[in-house]
Formats: structure tokens, C-alpha cells, sequence
């Protein structure tokens, strides 16, 4: 059986148009039902992966012919588990947004998520260059939406500068994806990746093409110095696309390090992977600190974002011999995923516990009356922080040993960001469940309702640290010939 991987795409899709004109209390139902089918075909493709066999379930179609643009989509080692980490977050979303108050113009969210799951799915499967940028820039346009008008305070000048940011790196990105295909010596005109891969670019010219390329995926994730629109967008997008872009939508980025940056520029990796790097580090530190400083618990969230990131950079240009840094910048990417998407259902329910509060200054003592909630809570944390046992400290370790195996010196203060982690995360935790009860907090127990959202992510947590190797033996072929091709 050959999965069409059309229908993997765009069914959130057709699903999100459905729901955009049904009544709203509708709406969440049937987005639920559009998660579950590309759900349930994960899981699948993942039961039938053959880690030794290359691209899998492929489409390969004529599309634009007179610009040698291919509708072509598969899956990889490289892609297999980013695909299981979308349709299980965009899952738990629609979950959410069932149990959850209802919104405002349910229809409209639902369909502008649909459309950002569709866009975040096309772009991990897309096997030509110009469809991976059409999906890539597609992804910007839901989100502006979703926090232009479903977000709070100052959401259309958050939107704003979210869009400036990130459509300036997806213009340089689209002029050097154009320019990779019209410069190939390929003969003729093509985006399909493995074409170009096989006819490299001169050195030169792949320099100016790898920093195109570098700046729209560090804007995208984002890293420093790239971060100035990360924290309006934070406080202001709606929980639950925020869980699903934390999660998810930072993770094309390093994915497209990987995918596009590595295998097609080749030389210029060597030749600026100290300068990723340094910029890897910088966020590492820069962001664990501001994690520490804030009192917003979304911009915890997400500055350590901004550190784990960090890392997954960190993995993928350490460049080693046995490939040990980029196999944990994979494994990291979905381990984040996994982590940071409950931790924001866990600031919904914080929240209605301290009168709406995000500010961890009004929280205290909520474990006292909510202990389930509070030993969740405490899985997740311990998780973030890379407690040994966890996904995360198989993912931080590989990427370490890697970065050791390389660059010694910046792996020692890589390896500080690791002891800030557990600084911030504890620091969330404990002012949150413990101390003295707040002025704010009305402490209850969490419901039935609620579990169904964040106990299954929770479950995963937990079965990904029982057994990370799942994921390390699909994606370590694949993540190794990559790393193989830059140290030729």
C-alpha cells in the first residue's frame, strides 16, 4: 500500500474550508476530524518505514513544466517523526479548542489553523526546492491572521512585526532558491532536490546562496540576533496556535538546515559553520538567561525556545565524523516539540487559576488542590530541562558529544545553557505549584476535560524517553550521508 502523500497535506486543509462554513459550535469537530486522518496515516508510514531504503511513499508529478517545477513529495529519515510530531500537536490543538471555552468566529480559526498544519506538512514532505518555498511562505500567512485577530493586547502591531521579520527571510530565501536552480549545472532548468544535489554550485557562489538561506531559517526559528519579533508574537498569539507553531512551526527551520542548507551547499558550509556556531551559542546563553529573568510565563516558554534552538543549531553544524550532533539535533527537534506544546496548555490552566494572570508572580501553593495537575506539570519540567532519563538528554547529549567531538571550546559554554535550563524550568515549577498561595489563586483540581489534552502529550513524553531509539534508527542513514557530504 502507497500512501498518496496529497491527501497526508492538504486534508487539514479540506477540512479547515469545511469548518470555516459550519456554525461554530461545530467548527472545532470537525477540524478534530481533519488531524485525525493525517494522524492516523502517520502512523502508519511510520509501522511501514524501512530506514535503509531511502525516499518513501513518493508523488513525483509534472507541475510547471516550463520552469522545471515538480510536485514532488516523500518521506525520509530526515522527515518521518517532524511529520508524527505536526499531526500529533495539531491533534492535541483541536482537542483543545473542544474543551476549551468556545471562540469567536470558530470557523475562521479552525480554517486558518487547518491551513498552517497543511502549510507546516507540505513543507516536510516537499522533495523540489521551489514547492519546499511555496509551503515555507505559505506558513506565514495563517499566523498572521490567528494573531492579527484572535490575539491579545497589541496583537496588529505584534502581527506586523512578526510578518516584516520573517517575509524578509522568505524573499531572500525565494530569490536564492531561484537562483540555486537557474545557476545549477544541471543542463536543465530544475527544482527537484536530488538534482540538484548531484551538480553542485561552485564554491563562490554557494557562500552567498548558504547566507540567504541561513538568515530566512534563523529568522524563522527564531535565533539570536533574529529574535525581535518573537516576543510580541508570544504574548499576543492564542494559546493554541501558539502551542502548535512553539512546537512545530520552529522546527521547519532546523529541518530545512538539514534538508536544503547542508546537502546543496556543501562548501560553504565548512566555510561559515563556525560563524552557526557562535550565533547557536549566543542564543543558547542569551536565551536561557532572559528565560530566568522573565516573569511572563509565555516568554519563558518561549526565550527557552530560543536556547533550544540554540542547541538543535548547535547539533547540526558541529559537523562530525559520526554524524553524533546532527542525529541529536533531530532527536531535539521533536523532543522540544513534545515538551513546549503542553507547557502552554499548562499556562491556560494556570491562568484561570490567578484570575487570568500569565505572570508567575500571581501563581503559588496550586499544587496544594490540584495534584494531578501539578505532577504533569512536574514530568514536562523535568523533562525540559534535559533531566537524565528523558528524550531531551539523549537529544542534548548527542548534540554535545558532537559539538566536543569538534569544537570543544564553544561545547563548554554550550553546556552551561544545560545547567541554565534546569535554573529557569525549576524557577517556573516551583514559584507555580509551591510557596505561598497567591493573592490571585483559587487552587482546583484539573478536569477530565483537560486531561484529554495534555495526559496523551504527556504519554508521549514519557514513551519517547522509554525509547528514543525509535526515532534515531529512522532518521540515522540519511541525517549520516548529509553530514558525509559536507566533510567530502
Amino acid at each position: 500500500m502507497t500512501i498518496h502523500l496529497s491527501i497526508l497535506v492538504f486534508f487539514p486543509l479540506l477540512a479547515g474550508l469545511l469548518a470555516a462554513f459550519s456554525p461554530g459550535s461545530l467548527a472545532p469537530k470537525i477540524l478534530l476530524i481533519g488531524t485525525v486522518i493525517p494522524l492516523v496515516y502517520t502512523i502508519y508510514m511510520i509501522t511501514d518505514f524501512d530506514a535503509g531504503a531511502g525516499l518513501q511513499h513518493v508523488t513525483d508529478d509534472a507541475w510547471i513544466t516550463e520552469l522545471g517545477i515538480r510536485y514532488k513529495l516523500g518521506v525520509d529519515g530526515l522527515n518521518l517523526w517532524l511529520i508524527a510530531l505536526t499531526t500529533v500537536v495539531a491533534f492535541a490543538s483541536a482537542v483543545w479548542l473542544i474543551v476549551r471555552p468556545p471562540l469567536e468566529r470558530a470557523g475562521l480559526f479552525c480554517f486558518h489553523f487547518a491551513l498552517g498544519e497543511t502549510a507546516v506538512l507540505g513543507a516536510f514532505v516537499a522533495q523540489d526546492l521551489a514547492l519546499f518555498v511555496l509551503f515555507f511562505d505559505l506558513m506565514l500567512v495563517p499566523f498572521y491572521f490567528l494573531v492579527g485577530q484572535w490575539g491579545t493586547g497589541d496583537r496588529a502591531a505584534a502581527a506586523l512585526k512578526m510578518v516584516i521579520y520573517t517575509l524578509v527571510g522568505s524573499l531572500l530565501m525565494l530569490a536564492a532558491a531561484v537562483a540555486t536552480a537557474v545557476l545549477s549545472p544541471t543542463g536543465n532548468l530544475t527544482f527537484v532536490l536530488t538534482d540538484l544535489q548531484a551538480n553542485p554550485l561552485p564554491e563562490s557562489t554557494q557562500k552567498w546562496l548558504f547566507v540567504a538561506f541561513s538568515l530566512a531559517f534563523l529568522i524563522k526559528m527564531p535565533a539570536f540576533p533574529f529574535q525581535g519579533w518573537m516576543p510580541d508574537a508570544y504574548k499576543s498569539m492564542p494559546l493554541p496556535a501558539l502551542a502548535f507553531f512553539s512546537g512545530v512551526v520552529s522546527k521547519v527551520a532546523a529541518y530545512g538546515f538539514l534538508k536544503l542548507v547542508l546537502p546543496l551547499f556543501p562548501a560553504a558550509t565548512n566555510d561559515w559553520n563556525v560563524i552557526l556556531l557562535v550565533l547557536a551559542v549566543v542564543s543558547i546563553l542569551y536565551g536561557s538567561i532572559q528565560a530566568f529573568t522573565q516573569t511572563n510565563a509565555r516568554l519563558i516558554l518561549g526565550y527557552s525556545s530560543v536556547a533550544q534552538l540554540g542547541f538543535i543549531t548547535l547539533g547540526i553544524f558541529a559537523i562530525d565524523a559520526a554524524g553524533q550532533g546532527a542525529q541529536g539535533a533531530l532527536l531535539q527537534s521533536i523532543n522540544h516539540g513534545l515538551v513546549v506544546a503542553p507547557l502552554f496548555f499548562v499556562i491556560a490552566l494556570l491562568a484561570e487559576r490567578a484570575g487570568g494572570s500569565e505572570d508567575i508572580r500571581d501563581y503559588g501553593g496550586i499544587a496544594f488542590r490540584a495534584p494531578i495537575l501539578a505532577a504533569l506539570f512536574l514530568i514536562v519540567a523535568l523533562a525540559t530541562l534535559a533531566m537524565p532519563g528523558s528524550a531531551n538528554f539523549a537529544g542534548e547529549f548527542l548534540i554535545l558529544l558532537g559539538a566536543f567531538s569538534s569544537v570543544q571550546a564553544l561545547a563548554f559554554l554550550a553546556s552551561i545553557g544545560v545547567i541554565l535550563a534546569s535554573v529557569y524550568a525549576l524557577r517556573m515549577y516551583i514559584r507555580s505549584m509551591h510557596n505561598r498561595v497567591g493573592e490571585k489563586v483559587t487552587s482546583f483540581e484539573m478536569s477530565l476535560r483537560d486531561g484529554l489534552v495534555l495526559v496523551p502529550l504527556v504519554i508521549a513524553i514519557i514513551a519517547f524517553a522509554l525509547y528514543p531509539q525509535l526515532a534515531l534508527d529512522a532518521g540515522e542513514a540519511t541525517v549520516k550521508s548529509t553530514v558525509e557530504a559536507v566533510l567530502r
